[in-house]
């Protein structure tokens, strides 16, 4: 019988706490992975990655809005069709609708 240990998933937020903590070096990096129960090689990824991205924190959200743009194209895209749709509906009742009455 194998047993499979389940992979703890951690918050951005408190990888960045953890990792604020490191760089502010109150403690040794082996004593604040053993505070958060975490592996030294975790925390060198998480500094790493921090590292890596704090450049952008000060940039404005440009994949964000680019991402936010492109969905409201295809919404407005899919409004302009369902308007399409239900104006030859309306059309195709109104014509059915005289049909009758010419009978």
């Amino acid at each position: 019988m194998s047993t499979k240990r389940k992979r703890k998933r951690f918050t951005s937020e408190f990888k960045a706490k953890v990792v604020i903590e490191a760089l502010n070096v109150e403690s040794s990096e082996a004593e604040l992975c053993r505070r958060h129960n975490i592996t030294e090689a975790q925390l060198s990824q998480w500094k790493r990655q921090f590292l890596e991205n704090v450049a952008t924190a000060f940039e404005p959200n440009r994949k964000q809005s680019e991402t936010s743009t492109e969905r409201i194209a295809q919404l407005e895209q899919l409004a302009g069709r369902l308007t399409q749709a239900l104006d030859m509906e309306k059309k195709a009742l109104d014509w059915i609708a005289s049909n009758r009455s010419e009978k």
